[in-house]
């Protein structure tokens, strides 16, 4: 029955959202770029990549999912080498990035939408043997088909704030019948362990195993490229002078940046402001934001010999901002101004430099108190 109600419903939500969608599409760019795929329609160079071997199907909706992925599919492979993986994802910013940093056993395609038959044609072709979603990704049609299939399900790294769980309680009759199915739930926290009890989750089914983030991989830090401090200086940073970068802001907080960043200057007369969208495609607006602020901002995709240089660099590209963290001296972590309930600062703090939170960090609130606690 839920099912059923849920196709009846969602052409006509989808419907709704589709104008958004594909203006969202267009200024991220790359929109044709597997546009079929989306559609359970596949090229036949895909087909005989994907069935040449039995493959896990891993889903992360974007970037910091499909990061999160990636290097759980890397510690998968190492005790499984024989392992193969479909990595799907729903953004082309995921997608560019899953495409530059997957290895060659892991096939990178878009996410078909949840009607029935993209994701028949979706199933048919990758035949999974198991089926893992990345954080928060639990289409209805995607578990429903697996069940039908039967193929295992995974959620991991999981996480249900207290926000999120009170949206799911309001359609508790819809959500908790999608989310018995589910057949692991590796949640990142203990607290997060009596919000899925009480959305009717089975105790038995779920494991509380930390974040996948905060795993050890024995590597060191990622260090930032020589070639980003000169990018760096080319944008107009000074040699030695401090750097504060704003990572993954969204609407309003760049502002706020510049205008923190002008009055550190009365004092700090040579510090650099660097900034990094969430969304790519904001950059245009963040852009013209600034300068209408009096700034002199440079695009990091627009550096050229000869570039002039400014007192600001706008970071247009994805997948490089766990990276460009060491540069700096101080990061403040983006969505944390307004109550949207911020990032994930655990790449920030892992390049070892002071991090600056604002006062929603809802999403993160069990990972901020352990690193306040432990002064960090």
């Amino acid at each position: 029955m839920i099912r059923f109600l849920y196709n009846l419903l969602f052409p006509a939500v989808f419907l709704c959202i589709l104008p958004g969608w594909l203006i969202r599409m267009f200024r991220r760019g790359n929109y044709r770029d597997g546009f079929g795929q989306r559609l359970g329609v596949y090229t036949s160079a895909v087909y005989d990549r994907v069935q040449a071997h039995p493959r896990t199907w891993m889903h992360a909706v974007s970037v910091g999912e499909v990061l999160v992925g990636l290097k759980l599919a890397r510690r998968m492979k190492e005790r499984d080498p024989d392992l193969h993986m479909v990595l799907s994802t729903t953004t082309s910013t995921g997608f560019a990035l899953a495409t530059r940093e997957a290895p060659d056993w892991v096939e990178v395609v878009y996410n078909p939408v949840d009607f029935p038959w993209c994701v028949r044609e979706a199933y048919d072709l990758i035949r999974p043997t198991r089926l893992i979603l990345v954080e928060a990704e639990v289409w209805p049609n995607l578990v429903y088909e697996a069940v039908a299939r039967g193929i295992p399900i995974a959620l991991v790294n999981a996480r249900l704030s207290p926000r999120s769980e009170r949206r799911y309680r309001r359609f508790r009759w819809f959500a908790s019948p999608i989310f018995r199915l589910l057949d692991l739930i590796c949640v990142q926290d203990p607290e997060d362990i009596p919000r899925w009890l009480g959305l009717g989750v089975n105790s038995g089914f779920i494991q509380c195993v930390g974040s996948i983030k905060f795993d050890d991989t024995g590597d060191p830090p990622p260090a930032a490229p020589p070639e980003f401090a000169e990018l760096l200086r080319a944008a107009g940073a000074k040699e030695g002078a401090p750097v504060l970068l704003g990572g993954s802001t969204h609407t309003g907080e760049e502002r706020a940046l510049a205008e923190c960043a002008a009055r550190l200057r009365e004092r700090h007369p040579d510090l650099f402001l660097v900034i990094a969208p969430r969304h790519v495609e904001r950059s245009g607006d963040v852009l013209a934001e600034l300068c209408a602020l009096g700034l002199k901002p440079v695009l990091r995709s627009k550096i050229v010999p000869g570039t002039e240089p400014g007192d600001c660099l706008v970071l247009d590209t994805t997948g490089e901002l766990r990276r460009w963290y060491p540069l700096a001296t101080v990061v403040f972590i983006g969505k944390s101004l307004g109550a949207t309930g911020g990032q994930n600062p655990v790449e920030a703090v892992s390049a070892n430099v002071p991090v600056v939170l604002g006062p929603h960090m809802e999403n993160f609130e069990v990972m901020v108190r352990l690193l306040l606690q432990a002064k960090g």
